[in-house]
This record gives structure tokens, C-alpha cells and sequence, in this order.
């Protein structure tokens, strides 16, 4: 039986799981489902009602990152979870720096105001609008990019020499900045702007990211 996700393409955390099962050459399928509106039932599988939920078979999930160590722990290889010990908890703290410290700022505050909200709406963004978003990513999400930018250094990954959790945490969280039309600062952070532009290429994300941008890329407008 195939796995599947439940929850909306556009979600960081649903991306997340989509991509890291695309890593791991494991089959889903994705059924589309609006936190706003969930079906009924929709909570027995995510009792807080939020994306992404996970079912397979039996077992049903909800949570990216339990979805995903779930998922590590039934198919150990390709590993995408560092296995030293200190580089393990290095990779789970990022994914939780992504989680619950930049996309609750880049989120809310950058990707509802300019391109949620207008999608919904209808309206386009206003200036004021823009400002105070940019405002966030100056702010809020600049400092973060210096720390992510720290910890990324001169290496190809942010833990170990092989892609893990973290950097598809990473990455996931700014495809939406990138539908904004949110790039990282290439003068101020190149070692994490080359890396976005190095896991955007990949299979994996391009696939996601190609199937989003027709419905919720604003770049351009």
C-alpha cells in the first residue's frame, strides 16, 4: 500500500516530507487537504488539525518531522539523518531553528501578507503591505540568515559531507520566501544563497517547487 500525505503543496512542512521521501526513493501519494477547511475525520488522523498528517497502512501520523523520523527508522538507507551522535542532534536542532523559529516570522508575516492573503483576496498587495513584510525579513529573518550562514560555513551541507533533514528543513522553509519573491541576500549571506540555489536545483525540490509556482509564485508581480 502506498503511503500518503495529507495537506496542501504549498505548506513548508508538507513540502518537507514530500521531498524527503523523494530522497529516499519511497512512493506516496499526496491528497490535498486546506487546514482551514479540513474534511471531517480529518482530526483523527492530525489531532491538532494540522498539515501535514501521514497515514500507512495501519499506522497514521502527524507532524512533519515525527512523519519523517518515522520514516528513517523504516527505511534506514539512504540515510538523511546525520549518524554520529552530536552531528544527529545538530540536524534535529536545525530542523527545529526552521520550525519553530524562522517560519512562525517568514510565515505569518512574510508569505500570508504577499502572496496568501492576494491569492485568497483577489486584491493585489499593497505598498504598505509590502513594506511591513520586508520590514519582517530585515528585521526578523536577516538575522537568522547570518546564523544560518554561521553554521553552513564553507561546507556543501549544513551537517556532515552528505545532504540530511536539516538542509531539506532549510531549504523547504524558503521556498515559500521564494514564491514571495524573497530571495536570501546574495552580498551579505553567498555561502547560504549558493546553497539555496544548489537544493532548489535538485530533483527533488525542483519537481515540488515547478508544480507550486503556476498556482502561489508572486515573482514578477
Amino acid at each position: 500500500m502506498t503511503a500518503t500525505i495529507l495537506g496542501a503543496n504549498v505548506s513548508p512542512f508538507v513540502r518537507k516530507v514530500r521531498v524527503y521521501m523523494t530522497e529516499k526513493g519511497l512512493p506516496y501519494t499526496l491528497q490535498p487537504v486546506s487546514p482551514f477547511s479540513p474534511p471531517e475525520g480529518f482530526r483523527e488522523v492530525s489531532p491538532l488539525g494540522k498539515i501535514p498528517a501521514f497515514t500507512d497502512g495501519e499506522v497514521s501520523l502527524a507532524d512533519s518531522s515525527v512523519i519523517c523520523i518515522y520514516l528513517e527508522r523504516c527505511h534506514p538507507e539512504p540515510a538523511l539523518y546525520p549518524r554520529g551522535n552530536a552531528d544527529y542532534a545538530h540536524a534535529l536542532w536545525l530542523e527545529e531553528y526552521i520550525d519553530s523559529g524562522f517560519m512562525p516570522k517568514a510565515g505569518p508575516e512574510v508569505f500570508r501578507p504577499l502572496v496568501l492573503a492576494p491569492k485568497m483576496s483577489k486584491e493585489p498587495v499593497s505598498e504598505e503591505v509590502r513594506a511591513a513584510a520586508m520590514a519582517v525579513v530585515d528585521e526578523h529573518l536577516r538575522p537568522m540568515w547570518q546564523y544560518l550562514e554561521s553554521q553552513l560555513g564553507d561546507a556543501e551541507f549544513f551537517v556532515g559531507d552528505a545532504l540530511s533533514i536539516a538542509d531539506i528543513t532549510v531549504a523547504s522553509a524558503h521556498v515559500n520566501l521564494w514564491h514571495a519573491g524573497v530571495d536570501v541576500d546574495k552580498s551579505a549571506f553567498p555561502r547560504l544563497a549558493a546553497f539555496m540555489e544548489r537544493l532548489f536545483a535538485r530533483l527533488s525540490f525542483k519537481t515540488v517547487i515547478d508544480e507550486e509556482a503556476p498556482t502561489w509564485s508572486q515573482r514578477g508581480n
